[in-house]
């Protein structure tokens, strides 16, 4: 079964490979996520996801805004 670290490690990888389908920069998920009222920055956003540290309500905001509509568990 996969530790807590496997799983932070997991979901910044896949939040990472979305955004790059996408097209969208840190500089883009910032302001998008900023219209909808988070409060962050390219760097915050840098940090959270390289460490793989971050909230539920962040990863699945930073989904949308990037206009990803499905989440696909294949490999979980």
């Amino acid at each position: 079964m996969a530790t807590q670290p496997d799983w932070n490690e997991r979901a910044s990888r896949y939040l990472k490979a979305e955004l790059k389908r996408q097209g969208v920069t840190y500089d883009d998920l910032a302001a998008r996520l900023n219209a909808i009222g988070f409060q962050e920055t390219k760097a915050s956003i840098s940090n959270k996801i390289s460490r793989g540290t971050f909230t539920a309500a962040f990863f699945l905001a930073s989904l949308k805004v990037a206009g990803i509509h499905s989440l696909r568990m294949d490999d979980a």
